[in-house]
């Protein structure tokens, strides 16, 4: 069954991407493991919690929103992962990381679309996403190597192998080393 948001609308920067926020949400300081939802329209599939951005509202209340609409969670959110460009789907993505405190036994999608949730290691997690997400893979990898650096305000190039751009300094988004 696929989620329908009549009421939804849909927000574009000024490159004509999509705005969307999502969560990689952790259960412990190590962040072994992660949480993955299974997907609207193909529920035998998992994907990363994450939406569309709606007017007025930042990235991160997003983030928020959404984790706790497709996964029932609910936590403290951390560190900014970056923004993730999927040029197929015309999407930029800022994801976050947040530590997930608590889990509603039952949540808006778990009642409307029988959505369900589950914690995958990284490892697990980017085999799932493999198949269908190659995008969120990006997320996850971020993920690891956040933990040793700062990429503050970078955007990475999912369609492809991933490229770290720095959006302050180039409103194209062009490619830069990291």
């Amino acid at each position: 069954m696929v989620k329908e948001k009549p009421n939804s609308t849909r927000i574009y920067d000024k490159d004509g991407f999509r705005r969307r926020a999502a969560c990689i949400c952790v259960r412990a300081e190590n962040e072994a493991e992660v949480l993955l939802v299974t997907s609207s329209r193909r529920p035998e599939l998992w994907i990363v919690p994450g939406g569309g951005v709606e007017p007025e509202e930042e990235p991160s209340v997003t983030a928020v929103r959404e984790v706790l609409e497709e996964a029932g969670v609910i936590g403290s959110l951390g560190r900014c992962l970056g923004v993730f460009e999927n040029n197929d789907h015309m999407h930029r993505t800022e994801v976050f990381v947040m530590n997930v405190t608590k889990e509603l036994e039952e949540w808006e999608d778990s009642r409307s679309i029988g959505r369900k949730r589950q914690w995958f290691t990284i490892d697990d997690a980017l085999s799932r996403l493999a198949l269908h997400k190659p995008t969120q893979q990006h997320y996850l990898m971020q993920l690891q190597h956040s933990k040793t650096r700062d990429n503050t305000n970078r955007v990475v190039n999912a369609t492809h192998p991933p490229k770290l751009t720095n959006v302050a300094s180039s409103p194209a988004a062009s490619p830069t080393t990291a």
